[in-house]
């Protein structure tokens, strides 16, 4: 698509990501507010996006590397940056006049190949609001035994994707699996796209 173009994210597109992150979230009590989100940037600026579409704001994708099987928690700012294997979709949210036409798919394209060039092995995320359905078809898989905070809403869910490489003959690495959850300690707190 010619009228459409993905950049990394700078200073003057807060004002229109933070609009529509919150007409995208609020309604369902999923938003976070700026400071949270600018942190998600300041984590790792390398890997968070803009999507422009017909000369003008058509989404965002924030995305920063967590460990697998975790995510930040909902409206609470990063506080220290992690490295390793697996880069988190944290939120993704296509404009209004953007929608239907495959520019989310896009944009979860552009971050995996972030995501090779960093040469992580997994990609994670939490669905919210049913969107899990849209993610299983792009090769996420549903991590149900991961448990979320009751903020994410009923529906959302962990989901995970292992990369490929430039052998396609290789077929991809297993994910491992998560720790045994001690009875004892509280969930880590996951976060979205929807």
């Amino acid at each position: 698509m010619s009228d459409t173009r993905i950049r990394l994210l700078q200073e003057e597109d807060w004002g229109e990501l933070v609009a529509l992150e919150e007409r995208a979230y609020a309604a369902s009590g999923l938003s976070e507010g700026e400071t949270a989100l600018r942190s998600r940037h300041r984590a790792s600026p390398s890997t968070c996006f803009v999507l422009e579409y017909a000369g003008g704001f058509g989404g965002y994708l924030l995305a920063l590397p967590y460990p697998l099987f975790r995510c930040p928690a909902l409206s609470v700012a990063e506080e220290s940056e992690f490295h390793g294997s697996n880069l988190h979709a944290h939120d993704l949210v296509i404009a209004e006049r953007a929608r239907g036409r495959g520019l989310a798919h896009r944009m979860l394209q552009h971050v995996e190949e972030a995501a090779r060039a960093a040469s992580c092995q997994t990609l994670s995320m939490v669905a919210v609001r049913g969107s899990h359905v849209l993610w299983a078809g792009l090769g996420y898989r549903a991590r149900p035994e991961i448990r979320l905070p009751a903020s994410y809403g009923a529906e959302a869910l962990y989901m995970t994707k292992p990369l490929e490489f430039a052998d396609p003959g290789r077929p991809p690495a297993p994910l491992p699996e998560p720790e045994r959850a001690d009875p004892n300690v509280s969930a880590a707190p996951l976060s979205r796209p929807s």
